[in-house]
């Protein structure tokens, strides 16, 4: 099952999500390629438009993509392998893909169900990776931003807190997760401000005179000129048990 404000969100903002969401820098894909096995079968799970998709195959990893809305897979390159699944029903045979990633969306699924089903697909010992582009919360515009979002947030989840790791804790499917760090950041004027905060899941899903208004203040945002976003990038793998 979809959260409803990423079913309703993404399949709205596939396109701004393609062009206004950061990507991942170069140093945090190359950590990430050197932990995947060598020559395995790689799922991307939740893949949304291929932000990470695209450049693991770059970095010459055998990659296929599973996401649940259409409209976001509609927008993966053509030459990926894309199927329609879940993280708690993901299309594949037991034990088929070598080394599992999921990019800034393992918070809509935190749950045993899902870590069971991934497990099920990965071959025994096979890799976990989580990638995620967090905004630096002590910087000033972080801070506008996510005074901007709170009131809209609802019950949609984050990957703020790490509430996402009592999955982990609740079973012992994997083991200790490795994590780095890399700094990153996005360069945006108010065009680039209006189509980021638009291609966030619970404000893409607003009535349109809600998402209007929304809008409309993420463009001072940028202050007549360009803002800096700085995002701390983090990369956590573990293998499965």
């Amino acid at each position: 099952m979809i959260h409803r404000a990423a079913q309703i969100g993404f399949s709205r903002s596939a396109e701004a999500y393609e062009r206004a969401r950061p990507g991942y820098p170069d140093e945090a894909i190359g950590h990430l390629a050197a932990r995947l096995p060598a020559g395995g079968r790689v799922l991307d799970l939740a893949a949304g438009t291929g932000k990470l998709t695209r450049p693991l195959a770059a970095a010459g990893v055998d990659v296929l993509a599973v996401e649940p809305v259409a409209e976001m897979r509609a927008a993966l390159p053509a030459w990926v392998e894309a199927r329609e699944g879940t993280a708690q029903a993901i299309p594949l045979a037991d034990s088929s893909v070598d080394a599992v990633t999921v990019g800034q969306a393992f918070h809509w699924f935190a749950e045993e169900a899902a870590l069971r089903e991934i497990h099920r697909v990965l071959v025994p010992g096979g890799a976990l990776a989580l990638v995620w582009n967090r905004r630096v919360e002590e910087d000033p515009v972080n801070r506008r931003i996510t005074e901007l979002l709170a009131p809209y947030r609802g019950d949609a989840p984050t990957h703020r807190f790490d509430g996402w790791r009592a999955a982990f804790e609740q079973t012992d499917l994997f083991g200790a997760l490795e994590e780095r760090v890399f700094a990153h950041r996005q360069v945006l004027d108010a065009d680039g401000f209006e189509e980021r905060i638009g291609s966030i899941s619970f404000i893409a899903a607003l009535g349109p005179e809600a998402r209007a208004r929304v809008l409309q203040r993420a463009r001072a945002l940028a202050g007549g000129g360009t803002a800096v976003v700085p995002y701390r990038c983090e990369v956590q793998t573990c293998r499965a048990r």
